[in-house]
């Protein structure tokens, strides 16, 4: 058994380099949390994190052939030459990590404006907490989604496997920024790259914060789009969704929920084809009747 799960760990070195750097940590996280008596984990909602997790990594693995056969199609229409690459590892490194963080953005930032994917996406919002663990809620069917935004990365010359390869690199970056015990990094690191306080003001329900620093590794790109928001000393982030689950620990309902809300809303009498598409496709919060708000309504109310 263990010459069988050594040999894993070999096949899978990232896996084998993160799951004790997440297990130390956590650990760290869960004593500071008691010791201190922040009450940062309950119990409930960790196992629920980890479920959410265990789902997304199960239903990834099961498409992860059909995923690289669609982008390897795709692969066979790159216009960058394969030997410039070849010549140039580092630059092919350094570009491509600069590029997938880029495409993250926009599927982070279309996952939350919308509806249709954030259905896929709320799930990593749900949660009331913020820890560690909140980094492993993951939005369960994001592989059927994220290989979309990837396909440009393809066209460029990047393989298939390494942009998962590097996708699976700036994950664990992604997870390691969910903590509340770290509260300001540098002003040079905060110019640059996400830290805790940019992705707390994420997870935020607060109404000025909503569908800001959508970056995982690099802020600049909310800096240079507009969807940039430093956290408040003002304004303390209220965690979770505008309104909250009410069976938030059902493990089928807290991944179908925003589905059935979908469905309901798609099901309306008197609704048009039009109302329908904009249900779909535009922001969360979006009604045809003006009985719900988006956040862009509901910010331009406070501005007032």
């Amino acid at each position: 058994m263990y010459d069988t799960l050594a040999a894993y760990l070999k096949d899978n070195w990232l896996l084998a380099v993160s799951t004790p750097l997440y297990a130390v940590l956590i650990a760290l996280e869960v004593i500071v949390s008691n010791y201190r008596k922040n009450q940062f984990y309950t119990f409930r909602e960790t196992l629920i994190n980890f479920w959410l997790n265990i789902a997304n990594t199960a239903l990834g693995l099961s498409v992860k052939f059909a995923v690289l056969a669609m982008m390897s199609w795709f692969f066979a229409w790159h216009f960058i030459p394969l030997t410039f690459w070849e010549q140039h590892p580092v630059l092919y490194w350094v570009l491509l990590f600069f590029a997938l963080d880029l495409c993250f953005y926009f599927e982070h930032r279309s996952e939350h404006f919308s509806r249709l994917l954030w259905a896929v996406h709320v799930t990593h919002h749900s949660s009331q907490e913020y820890n560690l663990t909140t980094g492993f809620r993951s939005s369960v069917f994001r592989p059927l989604v994220s290989c979309w935004f990837f396909v440009p990365l393809v066209f460029l010359g990047f393989r298939p496997l390494d942009i998962l390869l590097m996708d699976a690199i700036c994950q664990i970056y992604g997870i390691m920024v969910h903590t509340r015990y770290v509260k300001k990094m540098p002003a040079w690191f905060e110019t640059f790259f996400v830290s805790p306080s940019h992705h707390r003001v994420h997870h935020a329900s607060n109404i000025i914060y909503l569908d800001k620093n959508m970056g995982m590794v690099l802020i600049i790109w909310d800096r240079m789009f507009g969807t940039f928001q430093r956290e408040l000393e003002s304004e303390t982030v209220v965690y979770g969704l505008t309104k909250n689950l009410d069976r938030p620990y059902h493990p089928l309902h807290i991944i179908f929920h925003e589905w059935k809300s979908l469905f309901q809303d798609l099901s309306q009498k008197n609704i048009t084809f039009r109302h329908a598409l904009h249900y779909l496709f535009d922001a969360p919060g979006w009604s045809h009747d003006g009985s719900r708000k988006t956040a862009k309504q509901l910010r331009k109310e406070i501005e007032k």
